[in-house]
């Protein structure tokens, strides 16, 4: 198959572009603030990785079928990804806010102590990223994107 008409391959970028693009009005509604970064940025809601998995794993099925060996890998593979995305990342995130809360209590502390020199924030504290893994409804809204991302592209377009 050649890479400009592998369907799932384009199912899947598109999946996650979407994802990611999604991303800046679903926050806006939520916190009636615009962040750009997370076109860019892991975390968040839906789950770009979920969409993306579930796109490749439901164009692997319409191309192939249900009982072929390549849906079988697709499938496995989504389901190692969100579990992945909701689980391990999902508790790197969380220890990442308790680090950078003990960063700002440490700074807090040697400001207090010993008058801390004027210094911009940003030289002060480089903070660790939070937002890495997906909370289970990011990860489930991330999969249906992808399934129905998918279904729309290989039916209507």
């Amino acid at each position: 198959m050649e890479l400009l008409t592998n369907f799932p391959l384009w199912a899947s970028l598109a999946a996650i572009f979407f994802a990611q693009f999604v991303k800046v009005p679903i926050q806006y509604i939520a916190t009636r603030k615009i962040d750009w970064s997370l076109l860019t940025s892991t975390g968040g809601m839906p789950s770009s990785h979920s969409a993306a998995v579930t796109a490749l794993a439901t164009g692997v099925a319409l191309q192939t079928g249900l009982d072929s060996a390549v849906f079988a890998v697709a499938a496995v593979f989504a389901i190692i990804t969100m579990f992945d995305a909701s689980g391990v990342r999902r508790q790197a995130g969380e220890q990442a806010i308790v680090l950078n809360q003990l960063v700002a209590d440490f700074g807090r502390f040697a400001q207090e102590a010993k008058g801390w020199q004027a210094k911009p924030e940003k030289e002060k504290q480089k903070e660790l990223k939070e937002l890495l893994g997906h909370k289970p409804i990011e990860v489930f809204f991330g999969g249906l994107t992808g399934v129905l991302l998918t279904l729309f592209l290989h039916y209507f377009l």
